[in-house]
């Protein structure tokens, strides 16, 4: 029982302190201006404060703190301080998630610009991956051989990290849907990683499920306060950070899957979005209302049911991505490619790679305008999309 103290305690000093600053971030993004009014993209039918990222950056800081002094004072094991083996500078790797949130927290009260956001996203990643935070060697499943990436080492690591906050950025549309997959995601995480006696990775992890629980408090339907762009990047970079903690220097092949399984649902989001945008021939960075949670509203769920049943889905590869680290390869194997038909399955009945905006040259004007399916026009171009898709493939 011993063993767990330190990591109840650091859970539990993330969840109060998250309850307790959340209406203090509330108060501040009212101060600040940082509110989502309703709009038509918008779920929300009342202005909602977006700081709640102040929050859950406290719970973690507040946790970080008590890990120095258990380790310093109490005896606690490494949670934050590196073994012998591991060549990772906690300093910077400490910038790099301040350097997210800060970027954040400007995106919430500037509203920035993608270009000076993804610059901010690109400036942590690099911070992390030179503090020795990367994937470094995989080891091939059926062969054994290293597969050396060499100077690929860096850039790869910085675009896996930006890649996990912006999945967990795009997720967060519905009140407690990204907060809430982050507590299940974490968790698993924390377990996997304190099993594999990985102790940094899983004292992050649950610091991180204890501040993303005390914020879902406030931010379950109806919630009362936004993560923003401070909250989702701060998160999607915490559990980034904890995967790589968990196979940095030397992985499996099938060991890095775990957290990208772990993801699955941001992930599967994020990846019809840009195949649905891409075959309505729209931008990939424009905006629609063919998301997860927008296709679950359509069939009728209301807010808390879709984010259960999200939470549902999320629980079920989770428990996937666990048993996956606790059998041999071909079982390994075998329970991904089952959650992944599983995944393709829902996907399909929710349309979720259909597009939901065509572009559409106005026979009027001329101009190059977005229409939705509610459009007469939708049909005829979808039409003429298909038809355009089976000429090129004959």
């Amino acid at each position: 029982m011993e063993h767990w103290v330190p990591y109840i305690l650091l859970f539990l000093s993330a969840l109060v302190t998250t309850l307790l600053t959340t209406p203090l971030a509330s108060k501040i993004a009212w101060k600040v201006g940082a509110i989502d009014y309703p709009e038509k993209r918008r779920i929300n039918k009342t202005p909602i404060p977006r700081m709640g990222g102040i929050a859950v950056f406290l719970g973690l800081f507040v946790a970080l703190l008590l890990q120095v002094f258990g380790y310093r004072y109490l005896g606690w094991p490494f949670s934050i301080m590196p073994p012998r083996s591991r060549a990772i500078s906690y300093p910077l790797l400490g910038l790099a998630m301040l350097t997210i949130f800060v970027t954040g927290l400007l995106d919430d009260k500037f509203s920035l610009k993608p270009h000076q956001k993804l610059f901010g996203q690109v400036l942590a990643a690099t911070f992390a991956a030179c503090s020795g935070l990367v994937i470094g060697n995989i080891v091939s499943p059926f062969t054994g051989e290293f597969i050396e990436l060499g100077i690929w080492t860096y850039p790869i690591t910085v675009i896996y990290l930006v890649a996990y906050v912006n999945i967990f950025n795009l997720i967060d549309g519905l009140d407690g849907l990204a907060s809430g997959i982050a507590v299940i995601a974490s968790f698993t995480m924390f377990i996997i990683a304190f099993g594999g006696g990985r102790f940094d990775a899983a004292g992050l992890s649950i610091a991180l499920a204890g501040a993303c629980l005390g914020f879902l408090k406030y931010n379950f339907h109806p919630a009362s306060i936004f993560l923003g762009d401070s909250g989702s990047m701060l998160i999607g970079f915490a559990l980034g950070t904890i995967s790589l903690l968990n196979v940095t220097r030397i992985a499996g092949l099938t060991t890095i899957i775990v957290p990208l399984v772990i993801a699955g649902i941001p992930i599967i989001d994020t990846f019809s979005a840009i195949v649905r945008r891409m075959r309505g021939h729209v931008s990939i960075g424009q905006a629609d209302r063919g998301h997860i949670h927008h296709r679950l509203i359509a069939e009728g769920f209301d807010q808390r049911q879709a984010v259960l049943l999200m939470y549902a889905w999320t629980s079920v590869l989770c428990i996937g991505s666990y048993v996956m680290t606790q059998v041999t390869l071909w079982p390994r194997i075998a329970i991904f490619f089952l959650l992944f038909v599983i995944s393709a399955l829902f996907c399909r009945h929710l349309h979720l790679f259909e597009p939901v905006l065509l572009h559409h040259q106005d026979p009027d004007t001329g101009d190059d305008t977005l229409i939705t399916p509610d459009d007469p026009a939708f049909k005829a171009e979808e039409d003429k999309l298909e038809h355009h898709s089976h000429h090129h493939l004959h």
